[in-house]
């Protein structure tokens, strides 16, 4: 089964060509206790194909329980965005990002390897005064045009500063959780478990929220 097709496999393969370094991606999945874990390896392993600058490893959930502590990986199915140098940045998407989310894993693919979006300099400095550790996480379903932005948003922050990682969390692969933060709308952003947002709020409000953490 394709999960892409030839157009789509064409229009990444040219939004790919800017890639500066290397991006290694980090999928973890499990045979049982998964539905989408099948479905999420054959999706990145035919991403993987469109880029000679992308490289994926598979990881078992139970067999790799070292590699997926040490990537703070959680639930699968998980995909952890890694630079050339396999150094973990924070990025992570639990659920396979197929829907709308295919553009911030697209997204989140230019940022590691050095091609994403320049930011201006006061926001810059303000994601790098975050002094605290941060988890953020963006709960978004697949059929949501809004989600995408705030996953690249919270995926940027993690990027420009270590003491930030942020994840993607489809709602519906993982509706405990979605229960556990009463997600009743998408895009529902939770910050260290507590704070929250609704809707792709601008960066400003992503910052300020973490700021009064």
């Amino acid at each position: 089964m394709a999960f892409l097709n030839d157009d789509i496999r064409k229009q990444i393969t040219e939004i790919f060509e800017p890639m500066k370094k290397n991006v290694n991606i980090a999928v973890f999945v499990q045979e049982s206790d998964c539905e989408s874990c099948e479905d999420t390896k054959g999706y990145m392993e035919e991403m993987a194909e469109l880029s000679d600058k992308l490289t994926l490893t598979v990881y078992d959930m139970n067999a790799d329980a070292e590699k997926a502590a040490e990537l703070n990986v959680e639930y699968t199915p998980a995909i952890v965005l890694l630079d050339e140098n396999n150094k973990d940045l924070g990025i992570k998407y639990y659920g396979i990002p197929a829907g709308h989310e295919i553009n911030s894993f697209i997204t989140g693919v230019l940022e590691v390897s050095g091609a994403g979006e320049e930011l201006p300099a006061e926001l810059i400095a303000r994601i790098e005064g975050i002094d605290k550790p941060v988890n953020i996480k963006v709960f978004v379903t697949l059929s949501c045009p809004h989600c995408p932005g705030a996953v690249a948003k919270a995926h940027k922050i993690a990027l420009l500063n270590p003491l930030v990682n942020a994840e993607m969390v489809e709602a519906n692969t993982f509706g405990e959780l979605s229960n556990k933060f009463n997600v009743s709308g998408v895009p529902k952003i939770i910050f260290n478990d507590g704070a929250d947002l609704v809707g792709n709020q601008p960066l400003e409000e992503f910052l300020s929220t973490i700021e009064s953490l």
